[in-house]
């Protein structure tokens, strides 16, 4: 079933991937409703309709089914229990199934283990008593990581040795865990890749990633891998779509080492921060996307037409007031994002720019990116 332009859909999460959700979706015809527990969200901000509740709230859940012929997600915290309510009366993708896997780091490895895909050695950690029952002395070092609600670096630490591990469990105040070994990595990369109704795949080109401090600091694009490589990405993040049997735009995020292996690092089953290239560089943004797989539309082509390095923009620019965007309005090929966010943290995604080359030359790209960046850093 196709659901036409016209229609309401509907999105669980107000922060700025639902905000760019909306507006590809308006851009498209479509009207749409947010649900967030935060007033001032920055979806809700720029929706037709907005609830302003828990994503567990019962009557709130049955206003937003009763108004939407389809429903999608921001971001994977969301209570599978209120994808499955909301699947009753209406289209819901990603389905409750996929979210419940994707949102639990350790239903996420078990998941990946049993269909034969890479990952970095693991145990779990769900008391203290079992850093000293487990042999973990082979993940050391490691990272210890909460299985729910972690993100952007938050609830993970680094940890030398095992006390250090003792110490980071403590300080993550004992919650269910996974240590994973630090593995000797050439870079990080990401592919995003849509799957329709009818099964039909598209990939997006594969991004490149730096991380600051666990965030996603730059996306270089196309990430500077073989083609070999990059196909390799592209197969695998497609066979976990199939064996998902997921609707919508998913994100996998990999390692990869020293001798090019590719190990999955997580999976986001959602656009992604890394794809946000996609709005400026492709034909069809990672935000049509998924409003295409939502309304069972035909998917969009996703071939790149330029080169395109992403910024990540976070609040720390903001301590001495509003930045100077001229710094990067004048340059001319560089598209600046704002997600309207009323408070600036640091560490917050309050935006990010897009610098383009339509000669598909990455090395220019990059070096005009890192001079923005630098520019506006010293202010």
């Amino acid at each position: 079933m196709r659901i036409m332009p016209g229609a309401m859909l509907g999105v669980l999460g107000g922060g700025q991937l639902g905000r760019m959700f909306v507006m590809a979706a308006q851009q498209m015809g479509y009207r749409v409703t947010v649900l967030d527990p935060a007033s001032d969200s920055p979806a809700g901000r720029v929706a037709d309709d907005f609830i302003c509740a828990d994503y567990a709230d019962q009557a709130a859940l049955e206003k937003l089914s009763s108004q939407c012929a389809a429903i999608t997600t921001e971001f994977e915290n969301i209570p599978a229990k209120s994808l499955r309510t909301l699947a009753k009366s209406c289209v819901v993708s990603p389905d409750a199934y996929s979210v419940s896997i994707a949102q639990n780091r350790i239903a996420e490895k078990q998941f990946l283990g049993i269909n034969g895909f890479a990952v970095a050695p693991f145990a779990v950690i769900q008391q203290q008593d079992d850093i000293a029952t487990q042999d973990v002395a082979d993940l050391l070092p490691g990272i210890l990581k909460v299985s729910q609600f972690g993100y952007d670096g938050k609830g993970q630490k680094a940890v030398a040795d095992e006390a250090a591990l003792l110490a980071a469990y403590a300080q993550l105040n004992h919650p269910v865990c996974v240590l994973e070994k630090f593995m000797p990595l050439r870079n990080e990369i990401s592919v995003v890749v849509a799957r329709g109704t009818d099964g039909e795949l598209k990939t997006f080109p594969v991004s490149e990633n730096q991380h600051v401090n666990g965030i996603l600091d730059i996306s270089i694009v196309p990430a500077r891998i073989s083609q070999q490589l990059a196909q390799q990405a592209q197969n695998i993040a497609c066979q976990i779509v199939k064996n998902l049997s997921y609707q919508g735009v998913l994100c996998v995020e990999f390692f990869v080492l020293q001798d090019d292996e590719l190990l999955i690092n997580e999976i986001a089953p959602r656009p992604h921060n890394s794809g946000h290239y996609s709005i400026n560089a492709c034909i069809t943004s990672q935000f049509e996307q998924q409003v295409r797989t939502l309304c069972g539309m035909p998917l969009g082509e996703t071939t790149q037409h330029s080169a395109a390095v992403m910024v990540n923009l976070l609040g720390d620019l903001w301590q001495s007031g509003e930045p100077d965007w001229s710094l990067v309005l004048q340059h001319t090929s560089t598209k600046l994002h704002l997600y309207g966010k009323t408070a600036a943290r640091p560490g917050r995604k309050m935006g990010h720019f897009t610098v383009l080359n339509t000669d598909i030359d990455i090395d220019t790209a990059l070096q005009e990116a890192i001079h923005i960046k630098n520019t506006l850093n010293k202010i």
